[in-house]
């Protein structure tokens, strides 16, 4: 599989000014023998700010846990959590991540974020500093850096679903209504966005393998405001299913367009724009309906390894302390402190990157988003969750303006289904 955007790791390097740091990593600084440093890396600000909202809230829930230490092997640690706002800049998550390495002299990174996890993924690698990153697709984060299931990478890991899981989801939603089977379909301009367009592994193939007809919207880019030429050629072929990937500003732009000319399609199943409430409440009554994926519910039946609360406490903790409702990033944001935690306990040695690189690259465990098993993986450095299909819908009253109700759990054994897809002219 390849993207248009492969990344060579001395360019990458280079074009952020990093190179000749990193390549003297055996030089870089590290913290005092009984401290831990944990690097963290997230977008709080920008575009993708929404992906990081709970997360000042989740590392304080995590300090109290750490406060007192982490006893391994009989000695005592302190910890210190460095937090970096990548803005949803990649250019900045490469600036960060070497900031991270090479002036904290962090001896474990945890990324939250896709853009990031690819640049901060290469220099993990160069400096042999542990990485565990995860919310990006799992073939984007690895073909995007030019590496295979067989060769993976020496320090870096990820945990998250693949873009077939979703891919095949959304079609298994889509087999639950009457359409025409003709779907347009456009992409974001990014690694995940390329992974969901490829031709012959990306969602093309996965409709044309299913029977769909598909009318090919091409790529944008996120300032993207005109959306009229996707528009012209989903009516002109009576497309009755519109799908691709991007992020809520995009689709809302694309969505109100398509009100004004007329485009009303059965199904709206857009990766990754439909993540979160605030997203379909901002589109008011056309909202209602759309469908996605489903990373995370308070549903699950998984429990935090550091609090020990069920998904459901969580959720309703961070109802009482935002006023907002539950987010899907809650789940993967808490396991990347569970598994990072996790590898530090588990390494013997937390100071030593090896150790700590072997205890990730060994790990089976339950976290809040479920298994995360990179020993049993056949996908080297990857640890493939769970994904579900869901739609969000209207609610009569209640805590919530939308419910986001489970239809497909074909990927998501663990989660039950709660109804059928019902097409979009049918919620009015």
């Amino acid at each position: 599989m390849t993207f248009k955007t492969k990344l060579n790791r001395r360019a990458l390097l280079a074009g952020t000014g990093t190179t000749f740091g990193l390549l003297a990593a055996p030089g870089i600084l590290r913290a005092q023998a009984r401290d831990i440093r944990i690097g963290y890396i997230t977008a709080l600000t920008g575009s993708r700010a929404e992906f990081g909202e709970s997360d000042p809230w989740m590392l304080e829930q995590v300090k109290k846990i750490t406060d007192e230490g982490l006893t391994i092997d009989g000695n005592t640690y302190s910890v210190e959590f460095i937090v970096k706002d990548n803005q949803s800049n990649p250019n900045r998550s490469a600036a960060v991540g070497n900031e991270l390495i090479q002036r904290e002299g962090v001896d474990l990174l945890l990324v939250q974020d896709l853009d990031a996890s690819v640049a901060v993924g290469e220099m993990s690698d160069i400096a042999g500093v542990p990485s565990i990153s995860t919310m990006g697709p799992w073939q984007a984060w690895m073909f995007g850096r030019g590496s295979n299931p067989e060769q993976g990478f020496p320090y870096s890991f990820t945990f998250f679903w693949g873009v077939e899981m979703a891919m095949q989801t959304f079609v298994r939603l889509w087999e639950q209504i009457d359409t025409n089977k003709v779907v347009g379909d456009f992409y974001f301009d990014n690694p995940a966005g390329q992974a969901f367009a490829h031709p012959e592994l990306g969602l093309p193939a996965v409709m044309g393998n299913a029977g769909y007809s598909r009318v090919d919207g091409g790529m944008f880019q996120f300032d993207t405001q005109d959306f009229s030429g996707q528009l012209s050629k989903f009516k002109a072929a009576n497309a009755q299913i519109v799908t691709g990937f991007g992020f809520p500003p995009n689709w809302a732009t694309f969505w109100a367009q398509a009100g004004q000319q007329g485009f009303t399609p059965e199904a709206a199943s857009f990766a990754a724009s439909f993540l979160f409430p605030s997203a379909i409440e901002s589109l008011g009554a056309r909202g209602n309906g759309m469908s996605t994926e489903v990373w995370w519910t308070p549903n699950m039946p998984w429990s935090s390894s550091l609090t020990g609360q069920t998904a459901s406490q969580m959720a309703a903790a961070w109802e009482a302390h935002s006023g907002k409702q539950w987010v899907q990033t809650l789940g993967y944001s808490h396991a990347l402190f569970e598994t990072g935690i996790a590898a530090l306990k588990n390494s013997g040695d937390p100071k030593n990157p090896d150790a700590v690189r072997d205890a990730i690259a060994s790990m089976n465990m339950n976290t809040m988003v479920g298994p995360v098993n990179w020993a049993g993986s056949p996908i080297k450095n990857v640890a493939v969750t769970e994904v579900a299909g869901g739609q969000w819908r209207k609610t009569n009253g209640g805590n919530h303006a939308y419910d986001l109700v489970i239809n497909d759990n074909s990927f998501a054994p663990s989660v039950d289904v709660q109804d059928r897809l019902i097409p979009l002219s049918q919620l009015g």
